[in-house]
């Protein structure tokens, strides 16, 4: 990648260089415009040939309880995950990195799954995506399971897309349904190393895939 440009003293470049090198910003609040970086000892990951979908989720994947779109409102899904919530009063999105991300968004290298209902955004999720890795970012639901069908459609991509590692940062309680595990820093980095060297395909799987054709991509559900 070619600059383009006078640089900032901290731009979407070196956020690039940042993932290559397996760290990733947080800001300690909202409202803090400082950004950090964070080099967890332990990594959250969901091996793709490991991915569970429950029972229940299963069947609303299937039933298309939402129009799953790619892309097409990254700026307002990033904006709805930054936003406090019940139970979630502050996030780690400030201003400056919600800049950041929509900056990789704009050069090919962020992306957002979405689910609609009725025309409005009900939930989803946005990552960045190098090589053949695949960095979850957040999520959020505005409705019952978007955020979890949005998950279920962006496993199914990577797969179709022979995409080698999702990172998800941490390991949490929600994430652990799907197969989430932890796995040492120094492993991490080899799995990335290796998902660096090669090319996923985000765009090979169709946006408007109906669920059953989405659960086909990968170990129905146990």
């Amino acid at each position: 990648m070619k600059p383009q440009g006078p640089r900032s003293p901290f731009d979407w470049r070196d956020l690039v260089d940042c993932y290559t090198r397996g760290v990733f910003p947080m800001a300690d609040t909202r409202r803090d415009s400082r950004v950090f970086l964070v080099d967890p000892e332990w990594r959250g990951v969901l091996p793709l040939e490991c991915f569970h979908v429950p029972r229940r989720l299963a069947r609303t994947v299937r039933a298309d309880a939402f129009q799953v779109r790619v892309d097409t409102a990254f700026p307002a899904v990033l904006e709805a995950c930054a936003k406090a919530r019940a139970g979630r009063e502050d996030t780690w999105i400030n201003r400056p990195i919600q800049a950041l991300y929509n900056e990789l968004f704009a050069h090919g290298l962020a992306h957002s799954v979405e689910c609609w209902r009725d025309g409005v955004l009900a939930g989803g999720l946005y990552g960045v995506s190098l090589g053949a890795a695949f960095f979850g970012e957040s999520m959020f639901s505005d409705a019952r399971d978007a955020s979890k069908v949005a998950l279920v459609h962006l496993v199914a991509r990577l797969n179709v897309g022979r995409y080698a590692l999702l990172d998800t940062q941490f390991l949490t309680e929600h994430l652990s349904q799907f197969g989430v595990l932890e796995i040492a820093r120094a492993d991490y980095r080899r799995q990335l190393g290796a998902a660096l060297e090669r090319e996923g395909d985000f765009y090979r799987f169709p946006p408007s895939a109906p669920g059953a054709e989405v659960l086909s991509a990968f170990s129905p559900a146990r």
